[in-house]
């Protein structure tokens, strides 16, 4: 269980995104970036909670981006998690796949993350 006191403390900076509305209209919206996610082409965001706690999301179309900036403490560490969530659907892409050899092989592949 993680105290959440701890996690009130520890700052994870903000993301700011720029992106058109359905009426064309351009918006800016900064939120902390543990309110902002990028899922199947789309860029999800925490709008508000509803009265029960739940979570009220947006969903974007990256089309509709302009972009998306991010403060982070450590460029490294940021670039870690995305290798990370690449190679975690590599895996499960992998473990779906008919065919793969599915046995204790220490078969795996290395996910490269280039810095420009």
């Amino acid at each position: 269980m993680v105290d959440e006191d701890l996690e009130l403390e520890r700052d994870i900076g903000e993301a700011t995104v720029v992106y058109d509305d359905p009426d064309g209209e351009t918006v800016e919206k900064t939120l902390p970036n543990e309110h902002i996610a990028y899922f199947q082409d789309h860029w999800i965001i925490k709008t508000e909670e509803d009265d029960q706690g739940n979570d009220i999301v947006r969903r974007i179309p990256s089309y509709r981006v302009h972009y998306v900036e991010r403060s982070v403490e450590e460029f490294e560490e940021e670039i870690k998690t995305i290798r990370n969530q690449v190679q975690s659907v590599a895996d499960t892409l992998r473990e779906k796949l008919p065919g793969v050899d599915r046995g204790d092989s220490d078969d795996r592949h290395e996910v490269e993350v280039k810095q420009a």
